[in-house]
């Protein structure tokens, strides 16, 4: 199914990539990323909370986006955004946009960045246009919401209803993504394993799940001393590996984490990191990789040993529980935007493992892991620490409340939905010929300004306000002067008709087309509006369009916007 994900993110289609943990999500996205880059297209990488983009080298959406850590937005908050300089130059400056762990992205954040990004972007579309990937699985922890969230005017999503997932928001109606659900296993082996996970998933035959676990509950004295602890909450974590180093005798040595880039970008990744700021390690400390070992492959997040010497320069040697020997050396954790490197963090890639917690485990695989969910108190919770580990005889429980076993019904209801809508766009794209597909893949990387051969080094990618191609201006003005409207033209061209006024506007500014000949193209309904337009342009003194369309309340698209700022002037 990984294949065929990306038969279907390559041609540019809307996808929200989905399925269990270990499925291959992170895999998938990674391999897309990487065909992006080759083929002369940089994506914007983004993930809804700090520690997933520093997995992915990306940056959290709400910086992204300039959301920052605003609840909502008023009109003003979108113009003033939308015309920020460098917010602007982000959002304008790619053509697909990825976010991971959507599952703990709130659909009023959705909402909010969708709208950003029509403004930003001049464009009515959701997104203002942009191919939208969402990365995740909602069975994992839920956003964190402060207030309760319902679906747009206008649109049927279950307006009544407080639900705080991004699959009920306005956005990811109108967005419409294919879903892509990953069905492939890479983690667990132990068919009698991966029932039980799937029974947590449907909230279905607990009983036997709890039978099950029980099989694997172990008193704290009882539980294996070389296998990390996973707790609900943070306290629980500082102080058992508090206590933990303590009680080991011999010298300590500390290991400051180094910064370079803003400081409000280098705080950012500091806070995502799952190395501390400052590590504290003794021969004999439990130690957790934080980073996967993507060159050598000595080492992944979440592999755990112990530490069996400190060189006399401060390097540690590791020793794996399965026996390998790692000198382990300073990593980068890096923050991207555009092919560039905006800040860096450098620090060893561990972490003390006698605990952690179940949120920072997150895109870990773990060989074994000793569990304690007796104060599970969110959804989720428990099914996110059993699905850290490889098999059923590497868990062990110390303690689960009633709440630990609990999905959000929602969710298992939408699941049903989700694998329906993935199997249905699996025959939609298999039905496809092989030639169809490929002339789809050329017009999406034609229009992301991308190139058809593979295997070139990446162009640098025009900005949005730079000038189309003499020819393609030259093709737009002969089709305009044989007396075609817009939509004639999109069509004629195979182009969008926002792509249309683009060059509409450049050929104006060049005295190549007259006011006259733009009127003749525009809508009835458009010419009838221009009054009303022009006196909103006047009122705020401004040939900016977002505080515009914001004061129409969006009655009417940037586009038309485009066209009676030209004819209003």
């Amino acid at each position: 199914m990984q294949e065929e994900a990306l038969q279907i993110l390559r041609t540019g289609a809307n996808v929200f990539l989905t399925g269990e943990p270990g499925s291959g999500k992170t895999h998938t996205i990674n391999t897309y990323v990487a065909w992006l880059r080759d083929h002369g297209i940089e994506p914007a990488i983004t993930a809804s909370t700090g520690i997933a983009a520093t997995h992915i080298g990306g940056m959290t959406l709400h910086s992204w986006s300039g959301i920052g850590v605003r609840e909502y937005l008023t009109e003003y908050d979108v113009a003033s955004i939308a015309e920020n300089k460098n917010v602007k130059r982000r959002l304008t400056g790619a053509d697909v946009l990825i976010i991971d762990e959507i599952s703990m992205l709130s659909g009023s954040l959705l909402d909010m960045l969708d709208q950003i990004l029509r403004a930003a972007r001049e464009r009515s579309t959701p997104f203002g246009g942009m191919q939208v990937v969402v990365v995740g699985d909602f069975f994992q922890l839920p956003p964190v919401v402060r207030r309760s969230y319902g679906g747009g005017d206008g649109v049927d999503v279950d307006e009544d209803q407080t639900s705080p997932f991004a699959f009920r928001s306005r956005a990811w109606y109108e967005l419409n993504p294919i879903v892509c659900y990953l069905s492939e296993q890479h983690r667990q082996a132990n068919d009698s394993f991966l029932e039980l996970l799937q029974a947590v998933r449907r909230g279905e035959e607990l009983e036997k799940v709890r039978d099950s676990l029980k099989s694997r509950v172990v008193k704290e004295a009882e539980a294996p001393k070389e296998a990390p602890r996973l707790f609900s909450h943070n306290r629980d974590v500082d102080r058992i590996n508090s206590e933990r180093l303590e009680s080991i005798s011999g010298k300590s040595h500390t290991y400051n984490m180094t910064g370079k880039g803003s400081d409000m970008a280098v705080a950012s990744l500091k806070r995502g990191c799952l190395s501390p700021e400052s590590l504290v390690l003794k021969k004999g400390a439990r130690v957790m990789f934080t980073k996967n070992d993507i060159i050598g492959g000595q080492f992944a997040n979440g592999t755990v040993g112990d530490v069996m010497e400190i060189a006399f320069d401060g390097t540690p040697r590791v020793r794996t529980i399965d026996g390998r020997t790692i000198t382990v050396v300073p990593m980068e954790w890096t923050m991207g935007e555009a092919g560039r490197i905006l800040a860096r963090i450098t620090q060893l890639p561990l972490r003390l493992a006698w605990a952690i917690t179940v949120h920072k485990s997150q895109g870990m695989t773990l060989d074994q892991a000793v569990v304690d969910l007796s104060k599970a108190f969110e959804y989720g919770q428990g099914y996110v620490a059993l699905s850290r580990v490889r098999a059923l005889d590497g868990l062990h429980v110390v303690g689960y409340n009633e709440r630990a076993l609990e999905v959000h019904p929602e969710v298992a209801h939408q699941e049903r939905n989700f694998k329906q809508q993935s199997a249905d766009a699996r025959a939609r794209f298999s039905a496809m010929q092989p030639s169809e597909h490929d002339e789809i893949v050329g017009l999406f990387l034609n229009s992301a300004g991308g190139s058809l051969v593979g295997g070139v080094a990446p162009k640098k990618k025009k900005g949005r306000g730079s000038a189309p191609k003499e020819g393609t201006h030259e093709t737009t003005l002969a089709l305009i002067r044989s007396g075609k409207s817009i939509s004639d033209i999109a069509r004629a061209r195979d182009i969008k008709e926002g792509t249309v006024i683009d060059h509409l506007q450049t050929l104006y500014v060049k005295d190549e087309v007259t006011k006259q000949q733009i009127e003749r193209m525009i809508s009835s309904q458009l010419r009838r509006a221009l009054p009303r337009i022009a006196e909103a342009f006047q009122a705020y003194g401004t040939d900016k369009l977002s505080p515009v369309h914001a004061a129409l309340k969006g009655v009417y698209s940037f586009d038309d916007l485009k066209l009676a700022r030209i004819l209003c002037g």
